[in-house]
C-alpha cells in the first residue's frame, strides 16, 4: 500500500504521531495547478500544504507523516526534516481511508500507539488544535469548533482495526457508529478547507 519517499532519519520510537492527509487529485479545484500547490497567507506566504504542515510539525506531538498519492511530491525538499515523513500511498484513488491506513501503518512501525490524522488542503487549523486533539485520552477526539466537528481527529491504536479499508469517508463512518468512544474537543482556529479556485481567492483578499 505504501512506499516511503524520503529518508526517516529519525528512528526513534514514538508514542504519537501526526498524519497529514494530503492523497487526492482535488478535482474540484479549477486553478492551475494542484491545489495543494496554491499560495494562501495563513498569515505568511506559503502553500496550502506548507501552512498544513508547519502547523502540525508546531504541536510537537511527534513526527509528522505526510501522506500523499496524485501529486507525489507536493512539499519543497527543504521543509523536510527528521520529524517529517513523506508516504506515497499507491491506492489513493481507492478513497481517502487508504491514506488514513497508510499514514497508520508508518505510525505502527514507529510503536505509536495514537495518531491524529488531519487535512492538507486545511491551512488555517491551528496548532492548539493539533495539540489539544492529541492530549485528549479518549479512544477517539473530535475537534470541534464552534460547536461543528471538524479535523483532526486522534484516533487511538484500539480504533485502527475498526476503520474501513476503502471509501472517502475516513474515520467518520466509525466517529458515527461508535459514539460511545468519542469525546469532542473545542478548538480555536478555522477548519475551512481550500477545495475550489472560490475558495482560495476568498482567503487571499482577507
Amino acid at each position: 500500500m505504501t512506499r516511503l519517499s524520503a529518508s526517516h532519519a529519525d528512528e526513534r520510537q514514538h508514542d504519537r504521531a501526526a498524519i497529514l492527509l494530503a492523497g487526492g487529485a482535488g478535482t474540484r479545484f479549477r486553478g492551475p495547478g494542484h491545489k495543494l500547490l496554491a499560495t494562501v497567507n495563513a498569515p505568511t506566504t506559503a502553500t496550502v500544504i506548507e501552512h498544513a504542515l508547519t502547523h502540525a510539525r508546531e504541536a510537537d506531538i511527534g513526527p509528522v507523516i505526510v501522506v500523499t498519492g496524485a501529486l507525489p511530491e507536493p512539499i519543497a525538499p527543504e521543509l523536510i526534516g527528521d520529524d517529517v515523513i513523506i508516504c506515497q500511498n499507491e491506492l489513493w484513488a481507492q478513497g481517502q481511508i487508504t491514506s488514513v491506513q497508510a499514514g497508520i501503518e508508518i505510525a505502527r512501525a514507529l510503536g505509536c500507539t495514537r495518531v491524529v490524522v488531519g487535512l492538507g488542503d486545511q491551512p488555517f487549523v491551528s496548532p492548539d488544535a493539533w495539540r489539544l486533539v492529541a492530549n485528549d485520552p479518549s479512544p477517539i477526539a473530535v475537534a470541534t469548533y464552534n460547536g461543528q466537528r471538524g479535523n483532526p481527529v486522534a484516533l487511538a491504536d484500539e480504533t485502527w482495526p475498526l476503520l474501513p479499508t476503502t471509501g472517502d469517508e475516513g474515520a467518520r463512518s466509525l466517529i458515527r457508529a461508535r459514539p460511545d468512544l468519542v469525546s469532542e474537543v473545542s478548538c480555536p482556529g478555522s477548519p475551512a478547507d481550500i477545495d475550489t479556485t472560490e475558495d482560495l481567492h476568498r482567503w487571499q483578499n482577507n
